[in-house]
């Protein structure tokens, strides 16, 4: 016998993460939908009256789409059809009713769609419901809703108060295909479970193909989920025993079976005739999760932190020049943000940490969060286990080396071997390739001169005894046909674990990449490399029109006018039963124009895809009042909870933070990190405060404590070297001392307070503003001199600003201790 999921792991072959979010026993209501009839519906076709049908889709209840039978030529339709779907009460139940006008010769036309909150009605009560579609021609649909108790054993959740995870069950399904290989001699048997982890599974059926007679094949599928069996076999063929569910007559016979309420370890002989055997049962499936459904922050972490504070309390002491300890909850947490910038903010940030470090405040940093070019100093410096305790020259004597060498190298035809080597070993392993990963292997040989075998996770290791900051990397998930000013997701990576902000979703660092099921790890696929990593939090290919047109224009108005879904509420004279259902709402899709023209501006050339860790997760019913949701709920869809549900199931497209904004900061705003300081270490190219500003307008938007951005126009026009912003209206406020890249005094300073000669004033001519900047994003390499110029003028900018720095420090303290009073 052959099972067809070798690469499926189960509990025994990975260690389960410590399940945090609460579980709880949630009951199920049988709600009925009956689709009663519609009104002057317009007629899409020239020659004829509408022929109408309604299609219900429950996703959180069934994978299954059902539809009403076609009323033709009427614009009145009467239908009077009932529809029943078993629903968990804890799940934010989102019904979509489309209305659609049947074409023969045609695609379907869709009219219109509504979305319905179940959580509006009432148990045990019956509500009639008329849907205004459009006033103006008095387009309506009236249906009537049902919700009852079932006498039926609650389900086992587990949820954070956003995510909710289901019961799983095992369904095998048991073929004996001797007979069909006997009678086929090419094609395949396809069998499927919609909205299972699997979908479909394909046997192939030639004589030689090397399987057994007797396989199994597994479907991991949400437990009280109300699913089919689909069987499709090569060609038609006579199902003696199966004539009741046969679905179609076409070249391909398909038989589905009801998946419903299958008994748990009993076989069930779905027909047993000339054709084959088939038996299928299901069986109960492991209930501890993979994925870490909490927003607080991981053991680990706070076991680096409680390590961390005592590097932190000492700096800070000896900083501010302290006469007592501090208390472990009077240490402040510093933290450096950095942007992006290539090749520039490669080279500046060690030039920042190196200044940091001889203050000796390199010490008073807990965390440090990096996108772009930055990662790839992180990167760098992570490989040694001890890299903040030496003098960081010996480091910065090593990237001097990479980034003023020839880069004429990396595309070598032994370098291309070596790329395309690469590239076919990580498919084998199971990833999925592209683009963006050569382009980690292009970086990889612009700064190293050999493989790059380190991954995140050995990361740990620079960590273990709170001996470096904890570093934090970014990237953001976006969305096919969508702009990242619509829809974007920040994802964040410590060697610890790679997490989802808004969800409170995080799995493993080890395990990013592997695919996972409702929480669990399904296939487990080898760690990948840190080289491509970092060429998807720089993926600089990944870039749209209107990431363009938003750089030229600051404005979505026409993406918004001539694109973009019509979302309106509407009315539907239901009160609702508690105060967290949503408005019921009418979705109008834009013409095939508009979807062309959407296609064309959201279009990405490459982008980097891994499997989602969120995939099968459903949204808890108050998840949109959860309170750690509520400040990342920034998108179109974050108030459809179906399409979030969607894009779970859907492959992470990871792209450079910079697409959106260049910043780094949303890690260091979670309330559970309780960051007092943060050095804003900017190395982004022109405008020096554009990624403050948006940022700052960002925080505000969402009700993320941050302090206001006032520069007056005379500082705007010439940047000093460090400003300080605070509210002091809010202590969860940080800090915010900006750095901007920028060659004030040290035109005329080689070191803080010591002038330059006149034969070193050329020295201190640094250009880092100007299109015809040396140091411009699009270079990749620096002659050595400038690399030192850049290094020194960093360093400098901190060096000059020690007091500023301490005297953040000395308010974090005082904030502490005032807290703590």
């Amino acid at each position: 016998m052959v099972s067809m999921n070798a690469d499926t792991r189960t509990c025994e072959l990975h260690k389960t993460c410590p399940t945090i979010g609460q579980r709880e026993e949630s009951p199920f209501r049988l709600l009925t939908v009956r689709i009663i009839r519609a009104r002057n519906i317009q007629k899409s076709d020239m020659f004829s009256e509408s022929d109408c049908y309604v299609c219900l889709y429950l996703p959180t209840a069934s994978s299954e789409e059902v539809r009403t039978i076609t009323i033709p030529n009427n614009k009145n339709p009467v239908w009077n059809q009932a529809f029943c779907y078993k629903v968990d009460k804890r799940v934010k139940n989102i019904l979509h009713l489309k209305i659609c006008d049947e074409d023969t010769f045609s695609k379907d036309d869709h009219l219109y769609t509504v979305l319905f909150d179940i959580a509006k009605l009432n148990t045990g009560q019956t509500s009639r419901v008329n849907f205004k579609l459009n006033p103006v021609t008095h387009e309506e649909l009236d249906v009537e809703f049902s919700l009852q108790f079932i006498p039926d054993r609650p389900e086992n959740i587990i949820t954070n108060g956003a995510l909710v995870s289901r019961e799983v069950s095992c369904l095998d399904v048991i073929v004996d295909i001797e007979k069909l290989k006997q009678q086929y001699t090419k094609g395949e048997l396809i069998l499927r479970v919609r909205g299972s982890y699997e979908e479909t599974q394909k046997i192939p059926l030639a004589p030689d193909s090397g399987l057994g007679n007797r396989i199994i094949i597994q479907f991991h599928r949400i437990k009280n989920h109300q699913s089919n069996l689909e069987v499709t076999l090569p060609k038609k063929m006579q199902w003696s025993n199966l004539d009741p569910f046969k679905e179609n007559s076409g070249s391909n016979a398909t038989v589905t079976l009801p998946l419903v309420e299958l008994p748990i370890e009993e076989e069930i002989i779905m027909g047993e005739n000339k054709t084959f055997d088939l038996h299928v049962k299901e069986r109960e499936w492991r209930k501890d999760l993979d994925v870490r459904l909490a927003y607080d922050l991981c053991a680990e972490e706070q076991s680096f932190l409680s390590k961390r504070r005592k590097y932190v309390g000492a700096a800070v002491k000896k900083a501010v020049q302290l006469q007592e300890e501090l208390q472990d909850d009077e240490v402040p947490v510093v933290a450096v943000m950095t942007t992006g910038g290539g090749t520039r903010s490669f080279t500046a940030m060690y030039g920042s940490l190196l200044g940091l470090q001889k203050l000796n405040l390199l010490d008073c940093i807990t965390y440090i969060t990096g996108l772009s070019g930055t990662t790839w100093t992180m990167a760098k410096l992570y490989e040694d286990a001890d890299w903040s305790q030496k003098y960081l020259e010996e480091s910065i004597n090593k990237a001097r080396k990479q980034v003023a060498k020839s880069k004429f190298n990396c595309f070598s035809m032994d370098k291309l071997k070596y790329y395309y080597n690469e590239l076919k070993q990580r498919t084998n392993e199971g990833h999925k390739t592209s683009f963006i990963d050569l382009w980690g292997l292009v970086i990889e040989s612009m700064l190293q001169d050999e493989k790059d075998l380190h991954t995140l996770s050995d990361q740990r290791m620079a960590v273990s005894e709170g001996q470096n900051p904890l570093p934090i990397y970014m990237a953001v998930n976006l969305k096919d046909n969508y702009s990242a000013q619509d829809f974007r997701e920040w994802l964040e990576f410590t060697p610890y674990e790679v997490g989802s902000l808004k969800h409170g979703a995080s799995i493993h660092s080890e395990d990013f990449g592997s695919e996972f099921f409702m929480g669990r790890l399904m296939k487990k696929l080898p760690e990948t490399r840190i080289s491509f990593m970092e060429g998807m939090w720089s993926s600089i290919f990944s870039m749209d029109l209107m990431y363009v047109w938003n750089l030229a224009n600051n404005s979505e108005d026409f993406w918004s006018r001539w694109t973009r879904d019509r979302v309106n509420d509407i009315d539907d004279s239901i009160l609702p039963s508690k105060p967290l259902s949503l408005e019921t709402r009418l979705v109008a899709s834009q013409d095939q124009l508009s979807y062309a023209l959407r296609d064309v501006l959201t279009g990405r050339p490459t982008i980097a895809e891994y499997p989602n860790f969120l995939k099968g997760f459903q949204f808890h019913d108050a998840y949109l009042e959860n309170a750690r949701f509520s400040p990342w709920k920034d998108t179109v869809l974050d108030s459809q909870p179906n399409e979030l549900m969607k894009i779970a199931a859907e492959a992470l497209s990871l792209v450079d933070t910079g697409f959106f904004i260049n910043t780094s900061y949303p890690p260091l705003l979670k309330p559970e990190r309780k960051v007092d300081v943060i050095l804003h270490l900017n190395f982004s190219g022109g405008l020096q405060t554009l990624n403050l500003d948006q940022f700052s307008t960002y925080a505000s938007q969402q009700g993320i404590p941050f302090p206001k951005i006032e520069l007056s126009a005379e500082d705007r026009e010439n940047l000093k070297e460090c400003y300080m912003f605070e509210d002091k209206d809010n202590v969860a406020s940080p800090v915010v001392l900006f750095f901007p890249l920028t060659n004030d005094t040290f035109r005329k300073y080689e070191s803080p307070g010591v002038e330059r000669s006149p034969t070193n004033m050329e020295e201190g001519n640094i250009d880092v503003s100007s299109s015809h900047s040396p140091f411009s994003t699009r270079q990749v390499s620096f002659s050595e001199e400038n690399f030192d110029r850049l290094v020194k003028l960093a360093e400098y900018n901190i060096l000059n600003n020690e007091n500023k720095i301490v005297e953040a420090l000395h308010l974090a303290v005082e904030r502490r201790k005032q807290q703590m009073s």
